[in-house]
């Protein structure tokens, strides 16, 4: 009797040690989540909160400046305009407005103008506001385009023409830098953006609540465990 135990004990042992070397994993990797998100929401308050700077001639490494205010001048390329879908603003489903810039240094990247009310039905473009000719400053946070959507989007037609049509792509490598700028104002009232772009969430989430969690399911197998042998 004695020896058929001995390997189920072994086993069951076995199994509890795995399930404790997993809820140690799971709770470190919550822990290291929620570290990171707060490092996150750290420098996003700091870096939007510092005053606007000149975006520099040669943009090394974009990440050192997301979020930061920074002032260009360019001119826009009403052409190149996508709607960027699922953005909901006050409980109104609409879309983010992209728009082609090139700055005087030759930098081309997309410049996001902000929400807009989406159209009758799913055919009819929204309304947005005409950008300015010729060269204009603005000032917006500086954005990895990495952040954008992958995939194909609602393009805005030219010319005039009614209804939408999918075929630009937001992160195409052809001609666009690897950043791209919310819009919050600009060198003419028009530019500032009725709802610009908005600032994530800055909370630190259910991160540490949840790496404690697994360190108390790893407590209760480790006294169940204890539990079942003296039961037996």
């Amino acid at each position: 009797m004695t020896t058929t135990r001995e390997p189920l004990a072994i086993l069951k042992t076995l199994v509890a040690l795995l399930l404790i070397i997993f809820t140690l994993w799971a709770a470190q990797w919550q822990y290291h989540r929620g570290v990171d998100r707060h490092h996150r929401n750290s420098l996003i308050a700091e870096h939007s909160s510092q005053s606007p700077i000149d975006l520099p001639k040669i943009v090394q490494d974009p990440l050192q400046l997301e979020w930061r205010q920074v002032r260009t001048t360019g001119s826009f390329n009403a052409d190149k305009q996508i709607l960027l879908r699922n953005h909901y603003f006050e409980g109104q489903y609409g879309f983010e407005v992209l728009t082609l810039f090139t700055n005087t240094q030759g930098k081309i990247f997309w410049v996001d103008r902000g929400w807009v009310k989406a159209g009758a039905n799913a055919t009819t473009a929204p309304i947005t506001s005409p950008v300015p000719q010729g060269d204009v400053e603005i000032v917006g946070r500086l954005r990895l385009d990495s952040s954008l959507p992958s995939g194909t989007f609602f393009a805005l037609p030219v010319g005039g023409k009614s209804g939408i049509s999918a075929e630009v792509n937001a992160q195409s490598r052809e001609n666009t830098e690897n950043f791209y700028i919310d819009l919050l104002s600009g060198s003419t009232p028009a530019l500032t953006p009725q709802v610009s772009a908005q600032l994530p969430e800055l909370t630190d989430g259910p991160h540490m609540a949840y790496a404690l969690q697994w360190l108390f399911f790893g407590g209760l197998i480790v006294y169940g465990r204890i539990l079942i042998r003296r039961t037996r």
